[in-house]
């Protein structure tokens, strides 16, 4: 046996750096990415009677019931966009947040019996479901756009602004964070496990606290002492942000969305060098 080492292609070793990220070792392991996004795409609503359809029905009913609640009975007032599709925008955008969250905060414990048989790097796995997410987020995206076009043929004075080129950097952004954030509860998941129960009830009070059915000059007209609750919400900035774009109401704010950049980065690595330290250990605790 040959005892050079350069005769092998690969060589596995612990990782002795508290940060990494081998984007090269990412891209041999690309055909494994992949193959993990069809899976996350397919075997979702394989067994179910809808299927794909659910992707539609959740924003759909939701952006009605939320125009039933906050616009016709609290009285909301989306300015010349028609409630719904003000909150069809929010929503949409808002659910690959969700989705990226929730498919990444439970990388350890849902893959534990794949991490303990074979090699590979453990960040495709949270990475696959934020690129899957991408598909559901382009089929919402469809919908409002028919929706836009419908209530643009009604009448409505829709337009977009200028500024909806970078709307994909927006999508971008919010994924990053997500991933960010689903690494960082997934490391914690792998010890305390009742942290999970708290984290759709977290979905839940950030969605509120996220501007996603109101513009954010609501809460600092009406509530000015508890408005900076929603103005350091780095998501808040990202769906008021989406909003303009897609619709040219409300506003974009170059220091939110710096803040917004800033607190995306910090989260990531933070999340990465968590998630780096707890994949060495995370089979003798899940």
């Amino acid at each position: 046996m040959n005892n050079n080492s350069n005769n092998w292609l690969f060589e596995i070793t612990p990782k002795n750096k508290f940060f990494s990220l081998n984007f090269k070792e990412i891209w041999q392991y690309r055909d494994l990415l992949l193959l993990f996004v069809k899976r996350d795409i397919i075997t979702v609503y394989k067994q179910t009677v809808l299927g794909p359809l659910w992707y539609l029905i959740q924003p759909l009913f939701t952006s009605i019931t939320f125009t039933i609640i906050f616009n016709n009975v609290a009285g909301i007032n989306t300015g010349i966009v028609r409630p719904f599709l003000f909150n069809l925008a929010g929503i949409t955008v808002w659910n690959y947040f969700t989705a990226c969250l929730n498919g990444t905060s439970d990388t350890f414990k849902a893959n534990a019996s794949i991490f303990g048989k074979v090699y590979f790097p453990r960040i495709i796995t949270p990475l696959s479901v934020v690129i899957s997410n991408l598909i559901k987020l382009g089929i919402q995206l469809v919908i409002f756009i028919a929706f836009y076009i419908f209530y643009y043929l009604q009448g409505d004075k829709l337009t977009l602004n200028a500024t909806v080129f970078f709307f994909p950097l927006l999508i971008i952004n919010m994924g990053i964070l997500g991933l960010g954030l689903g690494m960082l509860i997934s490391s914690m998941v792998t010890k305390y496990r009742d942290f999970s129960y708290l984290v759709a009830f977290g979905i839940q009070l950030l969605m509120y606290l996220s501007a996603v059915m109101y513009p954010m000059e609501l809460i600092k007209a009406k509530l000015p002492a508890y408005g900076w609750i929603v103005e350091y919400n780095p998501l808040a900035y990202i769906i008021e942000s989406a909003r303009y774009m897609l619709l040219n109401v409300g506003e974009i704010s170059i220091i939110g969305l710096s803040f917004t950049v800033a607190v995306t980065i910090i989260i990531f690595f933070l999340g990465l060098l968590i998630f780096n330290k707890t994949e060495k250990s995370f089979i003798d605790t899940v």
